[in-house]
């Protein structure tokens, strides 16, 4: 390359970024692909890293653009990988995709981005970024179903200078299309799902390299015993699958969700019933909040919120504390708000940012904390 390109593209093997590139191309951008590897394949699952800097490389053969390869394993590992054991053998729920954004995609990744001479990275997130007032916004993708907001809360007004969304004003049916017109090897090349380490294999048994299996009882939230679990860290709230849970006597044919889990204990708590009361929830307490802005709309504040990713947008009000969290109560009950996820607020179609729930005022969680008093 006889000149730096102005953007590198983060081209990952899928569809979206290599939609992302293409558009930048025809639009004049000097760009070229950068591949990022995260995760080291052990060969044990699907993965697949190298299929996908194969097809990430294929693209930006067709595009006439420069190749680069990064491996970020270590980084990932420190920034991410660790606090996602750390968060599963404290009984909690992590997200790792939004620490790999904040930690990865927008961190590693600029930075080496801005060592091979480029001003901006590109990606292909379904999101929109714009100037407000003298600031940078993070806006929603225009695809509802798409939209990748919730998972880029982290990102402030440095990283959002920088990076550019291409593809975030298009419906996901017009990025096939166009990959189709433009004639890319990845146009019909299946979205990934998940997270990559963990690619299509057994979230338990992946798990259980790193976290040893500990069996234990599953009790109704009566106390009664009704089976054996492989390990509570194996668990999430509200989850309905894996609990291997036959007739009950006495009891209705209904299903039965996971409402609290006590480490201490390695006890399981479940009740029959996805509206289940124990799973319900009003108000939640989070860790120190990031504000896209660089500080919070106002002390106390009206806006809407997601518990998690896809969830329709919940009215809340938000209150600051004095340790940078937030106390939120929302209008109506919440199911199966985790410790562990993340709380995105918004305004409109604007992300304001978010936070790690620490705690939440679901019935199991509340009686353990009366209890520990």
């Amino acid at each position: 390359m006889s000149a730096a390109a102005r953007v590198i593209v983060g081209v990952s093997g899928g569809v979206d970024s290599s939609v992302a590139a293409c558009l930048l191309q025809s639009q004049g951008e000097s760009i070229a692909g950068l591949f990022m590897q995260n995760w080291d394949d052990d060969e044990t699952g699907d993965c697949r890293a190298e299929d996908d800097r194969r097809d990430a490389l294929a693209v930006c053969g067709r595009l006439g653009i420069a190749f680069h390869a990064r491996n970020f394993a270590r980084e990932y590992w420190s920034g991410v990988f660790e606090h996602f054991l750390g968060e599963y053998r404290a009984g909690r729920t992590p997200n790792p995709d939004v620490l790999c954004n904040r930690e990865i995609k927008f961190k590693t990744f600029l930075d080496e981005a801005r060592g091979l001479g480029a001003e901006r990275i590109a990606t292909g997130h379904y999101a929109q970024v714009a100037q407000r007032e003298g600031r940078w916004c993070l806006l929603r993708g225009a695809d509802g179903d798409k939209d990748q907001s919730y998972f880029l809360h982290q990102l402030g007004q440095e990283q959002l200078a920088a990076t550019l969304f291409p593809i975030g004003h298009l419906p996901k049916r017009e990025v096939r299309r166009l990959a189709t017109e433009a004639g890319l090897p990845t146009a019909k090349k299946k979205d990934s799902t998940g997270i990559c380490f963990i690619g299509e294999r057994d979230f338990r048994q992946f798990l259980s390299q790193y976290i040893p299996a500990r069996r234990g009882e599953i009790r109704s939230v009566e106390g009664d015993r009704l089976g054996e679990h492989e390990g509570v860290f194996y668990y999430t709230l509200g989850q309905r699958e894996g609990l291997h849970i036959g007739g009950v006597k006495g009891r209705a044919a209904a299903p039965w969700f996971v409402v609290g889990k006590d480490v201490a204990s390695n006890l399981l708590i479940v009740d029959q019933g996805g509206d289940s009361d124990w799973l319900m929830s009003r108000t939640l307490d989070s860790e120190p909040a990031h504000w896209i802005a660089g500080s919070p709309p106002a002390a106390r504040f009206e806006c809407t919120a997601k518990t998690r990713y896809r969830q329709r947008d919940e009215a809340c009000e938000v209150s600051l504390r004095d340790d940078g969290g937030v106390s939120v109560r929302f209008a109506s009950p919440q199911r199966a708000v985790t410790p562990g996820q993340s709380v995105v607020f918004y305004r409109d179609d604007e992300c304001l940012g978010g936070a790690v729930i620490l705690r939440t005022d679901a019935r199991f969680e509340s009686e353990q904390r009366m209890l520990a008093a």
